[in-house]
């Protein structure tokens, strides 16, 4: 409570040149002590003018923790009915998430106390929303003008397929490129699609605070039920928590399209959620890119995934059960194996569909000498095992195909993942070619 009232010294001094709490903050401590002194003063201060209602803004409000952030709420909930003459006529808390969705745990009181219950004053929760895609134009546009420096329309095109308007992410990526890139700092440089994605790459690896901070969220349970049927591609057995769904989607985690479907709210943050989750797992696999890259500079994606399917076998178990996200672990598992080669190189693209029983990863491997160097392109599509083994192939055929076929890529493998225990490794495991219009497929079983 200190520090709160020496903010509120600090900022009445200098927006209102006023010096009434620091005159009078200690004094109002020692005498009402610290579960009524923001009350008080806050009382006390607006009854001086009661003509001018007054309006306070509390900045990073679920920065404040337990009892602390309790005492916050229950104070300014009693000065409610004191308003407008004799306390601050709105209030507004700033912060990450909705009031109600705080579940604080009270080491005074034992227990949880959730942020409705405390705060039940609430008059209106306002979200800021993501960028519409003109808006994103206007905003590098601005950059343009003052510098003269031109985004090139692909780059504007990616930079939007990219973030979907999240204004963190915006914000992130015009900075980036303008002004964290040695080359681009020459204004008569235009900011190409290709370094959008150099950005991209350049945040997603530092792990900047903003995505440090969301992906912290994955590891709360209501995060979880909704995250990991997106990873899989599937419904469980138990239909989506509206509450839960409410929540992930105001941490803007996730998005719902015009029928309702859920997916991962953006681009960046189809890569950033399964490499966070796997981060330990990267780490952790001993392995060399050389391995796996042919004389001409192509990844052997047949050998690469072989040597998962090996791995796979004999280390599963142990690393699906150190995932907090247990049915998307072997998916999980899988595609921090690529990500551990492919960050030599090359990228990985994800797309998740919940509801179509698959997970699509494309792979994206430059190679050669002469510039502009070709991509190889190969899909790798995932699939859990329900039903029969040839109903799980020939449906995981055609999405293989379909996706192959929408990204030019000119290989594509299917693996298929069997988690029921009372199959033997030795029926689980194989691998073969199939062929669907015309095009080869190699399909894994695990």
């Amino acid at each position: 409570m200190r520090v709160i009232l020496a903010e509120l010294m600090l900022w009445e001094s200098i927006t209102l040149q006023d010096h009434f709490f620091l005159d009078n903050a200690n004094d109002i401590l020692a005498r009402y002590g610290e579960f009524s002194v923001l009350d008080v003063a806050l009382t006390l201060w607006a009854g001086r003018e009661p003509a001018r209602p007054a309006v306070l803004l509390i900045d990073e409000i679920d920065a404040l923790v337990g009892d602390t952030l309790i005492s916050v709420l229950r104070q300014l909930r009693s000065g409610y009915a004191k308003r407008p003459a004799a306390f601050p006529q709105s209030v507004i808390l700033c912060g990450v998430r909705d009031v109600r969705d705080y579940r604080i745990h009270s080491e005074q009181e034992k227990t949880i106390i959730t942020g409705g219950s405390a705060f039940n004053i609430k008059a209106a929760s306002l979200r800021l929303g993501d960028f519409s895609q003109a808006e994103m134009q206007t905003l590098y546009q601005q950059h343009t003008t003052e510098t003269g420096q031109p985004f090139t329309p692909e780059a504007l095109a990616l930079a939007w397929d990219l973030t979907q308007g999240q204004p963190w992410l915006v914000n992130a990526l015009g900075y980036e490129t303008c002004f964290q890139m040695p080359d681009t700092r020459d204004r008569d440089q235009p900011i190409t699609a290709e370094l959008i994605l150099e950005a991209k790459e350049a945040i997603i690896l530092r792990r900047e605070t903003h995505l440090d901070q969301l992906t912290d969220k994955l590891k709360e349970p209501r995060v979880r039920r909704v995250i990991e049927p997106i990873l899989v591609g599937e419904v469980f057995g138990k239909q989506f928590r509206a509450d839960d769904v409410q929540y992930v989607v105001d941490l803007g985690l996730v998005r719902q399209d015009r029928t309702g479907a859920l997916q991962l709210a953006n681009r960046i943050y189809q890569e950033v959620i399964p490499r966070e989750l796997t981060w330990d797992a990267q780490t952790g696999m001993t392995l060399v890119a050389a391995w796996y890259i042919l004389p001409d500079g192509r990844l052997e994606v047949d050998k690469l995934i072989a040597a998962f399917q090996s791995f796979f076998r004999e280390h599963s178990e142990h690393w699906v059960e150190r995932f907090d996200y247990k049915e998307a672990g072997p998916q999980l598992l899988l595609q921090a194996f690529l990500q551990r080669i492919v960050n030599g190189g090359g990228r990985i693209e994800r797309e998740y569909g919940l509801g179509h029983g698959r997970t699509d990863l494309l792979i994206l491997w430059p190679y050669g000498e002469v510039e502009p160097r070709p991509v190889q392109k190969v899909v790798v599509e995932t699939k859990l095992r329900h039903k029969s083994l040839e109903t799980t192939i020939a449906e995981g055929l055609q999405q293989t195909w379909e996706y192959m076929d929408r990204c030019a890529a000119e290989a594509g493998h299917l693996v298929i993942f069997d988690r029921d225990s009372s199959r033997t490794w030795d029926e689980k495991i194989f691998r073969r070619i199939e062929r669907y219009q015309d095009r080869p497929i190699t399909v894994w079983g695990m």
